[in-house]
């Protein structure tokens, strides 16, 4: 290979670091809090020209009064709306006239925070009938159907599981640390099903209600989860070893069990009807597992493609990961620490 040969597959291996550093480095500035937590409409038809209306937003500054629901022009709001406001959400309930009823009616999401907007919008008929359906920033209107589709309802919660996890930064990271630590297939497979087990354990038990972890605490120690594995990938560059490079499938599970809580605040902030929590706690793991069988395939097949093509990383580009790992673990671990400490004043 001649100089120039060199310095170009140099160039390429540095060009993927710097575009990878430059996502993750831009995703940690965004992830004040690491979950994806949708807003949520519920009119409840409570006569044949009314609603009851509730709009539920996450108590964030870049949302409460900036997100808002756009409802056809002929409705009108009667009287006064009772707003509520705890450390986790704004909530807002009001009464509506919808004259004709609500079939066919457009409802919309819009204000100057839709662009990040991930609205689900639940009607409910007076015989009990629920429709369900995502407004996104891709999708900002629906009408409202006659009869409610099964299969859109289904989708709703698949699709929330799967973005959930794949815009789930910190999530995704601490799978890719485990990825490059583990090197053995077998083992590899044993680490990503203990992670999925204990993850589906804690999103049931935490979304049916049995136990629920603080927002604050709990993404400051899914942050050190991901600052925890750092220091393991550089033993494993090394040829050491520790607990975590000898069975992986135990951290795996132990920290999954943390991450499953922070995949349910995603479901638990709706605060759905106690009879419809199994089947969206269903499509919404089946949609989380999805994304994160997704993820890892990438990987693999970015890895099988580095060795088909013989790529030989410099020394600094085969440190660069668990850098990257360890420096974002620790960031939010020192960020999320800090929103803790000011919650707690």
């Amino acid at each position: 290979m001649n100089g120039e040969a060199i310095f170009l597959a140099q160039f390429r291996r540095l060009a993927l670091w710097v575009i990878l550093a430059g996502w993750l480095a831009g995703a940690a500035g965004r992830l004040a809090a690491h979950e994806i937590q949708p807003a949520y409409l519920e009119l409840r038809q409570t006569g044949p020209e009314t609603l009851a209306a509730l709009w539920k937003v996450p108590a964030r500054d870049d949302l409460i009064g900036h997100l808002t629901p756009r409802l056809p022009a002929a409705w009108k709001q009667v009287g006064e709306a009772a707003v509520t406001r705890t450390a986790e959400a704004y909530v807002e309930r009001f009464n509506v006239a919808c004259p004709g009823g609500p079939d066919g009616a457009v409802i919309g999401v819009g204000g100057s925070a839709a662009a990040i907007a991930d609205v689900l919008v639940r009607v409910v008929r007076t015989d009990g009938r629920a429709e369900i359906f995502r407004l996104t920033v891709n999708h900002l209107e629906q009408a409202i159907a006659a009869e409610p589709s099964r299969l859109g309802q289904a989708w709703a919660f698949l699709s929330l599981g799967v973005e959930h996890i794949l815009k789930g930064v910190d999530h995704l990271l601490f799978v890719l640390g485990l990825l490059l630590i583990v090197r053995d297939r077998w083992m590899l497979l044993k680490t990503i099903t203990a992670f999925t087990v204990a993850h589906s354990l804690t999103l049931a038990i935490a979304t049916l209600g049995y136990a629920r972890a603080p927002l604050p605490p709990l993404n400051a120690a899914i942050a050190l989860s991901i600052l925890f594995l750092g220091p393991e990938m550089v033993r494993v560059r090394r040829g050491q070893t520790s607990l975590t490079i000898a069975h992986p499938w135990v951290v795996a599970f132990a920290f999954g069990l943390l991450h499953g809580f922070g995949f349910a605040s995603g479901l638990t902030a709706l605060g759905l009807a106690r009879n419809e929590i199994p089947l969206a706690l269903l499509l919404f793991n089946v949609g989380v597992e999805l994304g994160q069988l997704c993820f890892v395939a990438l990987i693999l097949l970015l890895a099988r493609s580095f060795r088909t093509l013989e790529i030989r990383w410099a020394r600094w580009a085969e440190a660069l990961p668990a850098y990257t790992v360890g420096g974002l673990g620790a960031y939010w671990t020192i960020q999320r620490t800090v929103v803790l400490l000011a919650a707690l004043r």
